[in-house]
């Protein structure tokens, strides 16, 4: 079974692995264009590009697929499998349908929970306690298409967005290489998503780093959990902007108004929230280095 593989981060080079290690013939690798990075801003290739030229795998870098010889290109490749992890690129049905058993992608989340870019983060965000990934067919509507196979794993309560993604590409990878294994051996599955079930993750952005303590110190610690590590919660302490990494929900109850500042314990910054209260425990000041709370604090005294 020839297989053509499409993706880009992390999670994309784990699943590549993989099915490399498993032994699947992978006829050609698709991920996206080089981009400059750091303060260098030099070019740099992405997670699965790495993968593939260390197994000299050819290696496909299209903007998009609108150019029909981009198109021809990839059918040259007669692919019998298209299988997609995070290649930041939506396929035209020109391109579904390509291979004949079908595009495949798996997806960070329990579809139809979750649909979209940024799944596993809303899932911290929202303080799930349970997610896990789907194989699913590609069709046209985004992460709508027909459910193959899922595998489920709960998120611990402090564990952060990249913590569990982490886990979710061991996971994934492992998924699909069952799922490549059932469509080689003609037992895939096809179960219709409930469209009416779906819900969606929006991709996060810097807008929603500020702390809004007015919330439950269970929501404030889910909101750093999820924007960890980007794009990393914040918060205004007496007139200075602080990235915040880690808290803890204690057991402490107040009638200080949320934001207030209760103390500065061994572990970290007591605050005021809507309920209850949450201890900063590790935070960055602006042009500073991460550290932990009460490091900081000792070395720069608050104002209570």
């Amino acid at each position: 079974m020839r297989v053509v593989f499409m993706g880009t981060p992390d999670i994309a080079a784990t699943c590549l692995n993989r099915i490399l290690e498993a032994g699947y013939d992978v006829v050609g690798v698709y991920t996206q264009p080089d981009r400059p990075k750091n303060r260098g801003m030099k070019l740099a290739f992405s997670p699965v590009k790495e993968v593939a030229l260390d197994h000299n795998l050819p290696v496909f870098q299209p903007e998009n697929f609108r150019e029909e010889e981009t198109v021809e290109e990839l059918r040259s490749l007669c692919p019998d499998v298209v299988a997609v992890v995070a290649y930041g690129r939506i396929l035209p049905q020109k391109v579904l349908d390509i291979p004949p058993m079908g595009c495949i992608n798996i997806h960070a989340s329990l579809l139809p929970s979750y649909r979209g870019s940024a799944p596993y983060q809303w899932a911290v965000l929202d303080g799930l306690a349970e997610t896990g990934v789907t194989a699913m067919y590609l069709c046209r509507e985004m992460d709508a298409g027909d459910i193959i196979d899922t595998a489920k794993t709960p998120i611990d309560p402090d564990e952060t967005a990249g913590q569990l993604l982490d886990r979710l590409a061991v996971l994934g990878a492992e998924l699909l290489d069952k799922t490549l294994d059932s469509i080689r051996c003609g037992t895939a599955c096809r179960i219709p998503q409930d469209g009416e079930k779906a819900t969606y993750a929006p991709m996060l952005d810097k807008s929603m780093c500020p702390i809004d303590f007015t919330k439950t110190a269970c929501q404030v610690h889910n909101h750093v959990r999820g924007m960890n590590p980007w794009p990393v919660a914040t918060m205004q302490l007496q007139g200075q902007r602080f990235k915040v990494y880690e808290t803890a929900v204690l057991a402490d109850t107040t009638d200080a108004l949320p934001g207030t500042i209760l103390g500065l314990s061994k572990t970290g910054l007591k605050i005021a929230c809507g309920t209850g209260v949450i201890e900063i425990r590790t935070l960055q000041a602006e042009g500073g280095k991460r550290m932990a709370a009460p490091d900081y604090f000792r070395g720069h005294p608050l104002e209570l």
